[in-house]
């Protein structure tokens, strides 16, 4: 196994100037601007994508997130590229924000059985939710609970560098201070962080600096998820984490980190100024962060009642490929608004794609030159800072374009199934709407127009009876079948 004095040897004198680039091009955080993605050791691209914290469902905000990495993979396989993905599971130290508690523990009081057991109860959830998004699996899925001794190592290394120190409590900080870069990822500058701020936690004046963080947490009184060391017992901190699991197993050095943009400070921010130390350098080449979503207008939380999970979206009788297909209509880097009723229409497009490559696959197949440009526009597209929504223009424009033939039409979609995911290809059951549901629709949308709702309510519950479910949203009228 190597070593971390090995990472930092094998990692000096690395290039880290842009090499001619045909496969992507992404808007870098920290440097703000557009640039190339490319293998730093000239062998593959090495991407790091924040996972989850297994105490709960990934929500369809989280899933975006996550659908952002394998957008990136994608489109650097489809440009002829080789990947490494590594993406953390963090089963243990990711501390609530608004008391220190970890939320696993959190989780195991609510649910009174053992943490690990959640956690992989989670964590299962969580590769089915992938599956159901077509999500590429990533090449290892490493568990914070069994990268202790990486993350030790690591903190070890800090400290002999004078970067960390043993607060009054024993528990061991990073010297935030001691980097001088600190706040270039966020914008965040440590002469304007108050002390209390959400992001961290006071610690009863055991720190140095009150922005400083905990990169190992003394026991205390836990009993559950502590390790034995040198420093006493204890568990890690969340951002050593990431530090530790993605030099490790990406060889000392990440070419392209992938999170949301809530992770861009302080988590990002943290784990830069612990990484870069380590390697003489910066750790990674390129910071990708995929922005909010908004569920029908309005943040998604438990006590608005809004938060939807991948199985609510089955549940209602849509193909989970509707919120992928939802998704590639909107860029990464804009918030998003996504709606039932968005969910419904991509519903509806997915199955009359997939119906007609049934009938274009008929025809003799032709990937013609025409075709092939048809082929390249997507992929640049794809490969300019991910323009999704200019794909997706793209796609559905081929349906009704006169210059490519039946045959062409079924060439495009079977060449451009690995980069889009979408499954056009599947001959997919299609439950025609009877007449009479499509009376009743139009009757109740008229109904709610004219606010005649107690004629609408009466609607809705004709139409429970022929098993077709209705919902409103600022949007309009949606509906889809009972599961």
């Amino acid at each position: 196994m190597l070593t971390l004095k090995g990472l930092i040897l094998q990692n000096k004198g690395v290039e880290r100037e842009p090499k001619p680039n045909n496969g992507l091009y992404i808007y870098d955080t920290l440097e703000r601007k557009v640039l190339p993605i490319t293998a730093s050791d000239g062998q593959a691209v090495r991407i790091y994508c924040c996972g989850p914290t297994v105490y709960r469902d990934a929500h369809v905000g989280n899933l975006r997130t996550f659908l952002l990495s394998d957008l990136v993979r994608r489109t650097l396989e489809f440009s002829g590229l080789k990947v490494k993905v590594v993406q953390n599971i963090t089963d243990v130290g990711h501390m609530s924000e608004d008391f220190e508690e970890d939320k696993m523990l959190a989780q195991s009081k609510l649910e009174k059985r053992d943490p690990y057991s959640i956690a992989r109860e989670y964590e299962e959830k969580f590769h089915r939710d992938l599956a159901g998004l077509n999500i590429l699996p990533a090449h290892n899925y490493p568990r914070a609970s069994e990268c202790i001794e990486m993350m030790l190592e690591h903190i070890e290394k800090l400290i002999e560098l004078n970067l960390a120190y043993q607060g009054d409590d024993s528990s061991i900080y990073f010297d935030s201070t001691k980097f001088d870069s600190y706040g270039q990822l966020s914008g965040n500058r440590l002469d304007a962080l108050k002390p209390g701020h959400h992001y961290e936690y006071i610690e009863a004046g055991a720190k140095r600096f009150h922005a400083d963080w905990a990169l190992w947490k003394a026991a205390g009184n836990r009993r559950e998820m502590i390790w034995q060391t040198t420093y006493g017992s204890g568990f890690p901190g969340w951002h050593i984490e990431c530090s530790a699991m993605s030099l490790h197993y990406l060889q000392g050095h990440v070419d392209l980190h992938i999170g949301g943009i809530d992770l861009r400070f302080p988590h990002h921010e943290n784990e830069r100024a612990q990484s870069n130390p380590l390697v003489e350098g910066e750790a990674v080449s390129a910071w990708l962060h995929g922005e909010h979503l908004l569920f029908e207008g309005r943040k998604m939380s438990k006590s608005s009642g809004n938060v939807v999970l991948l199985s609510d979206v089955i549940a209602r009788g849509f193909d989970p490929l509707s919120l992928r297909f939802c998704f590639l209509e909107n860029r990464y880097r804009s918030q998003m608004d996504l709606s039932w009723s968005s969910i419904s229409a991509a519903h509806a497009t997915l199955q009359r794609l997939r119906a007609k490559y049934q009938q274009w696959k008929l025809e003799p197949k032709d990937y013609s030159d025409e075709a092939r440009v048809f082929v390249q526009a997507i992929l640049a597209h794809f490969q300019a800072d991910l323009d999704t929504p200019q794909v997706m223009l793209k796609l559905r424009s081929l349906e009704k374009d006169n210059q490519f033939s039946d045959g062409q039409k079924a060439a495009i979609l079977e060449e451009l199934e690995p980069l889009l995911a979408l499954k056009l290809l599947e001959q997919m059951p299609i439950k025609e709407l009877p007449d009479e549901a499509k009376v009743l629709l139009e009757a109740r949308q008229s109904a709610r127009a004219s606010k005649d709702f107690a004629l609408s309510d009466q609607i809705r519950d004709q139409l429970l009876l022929l098993g077709i479910s209705v919902s409103d949203s600022p949007s309009g009228q949606s509906w889809s079948w009972r599961s």
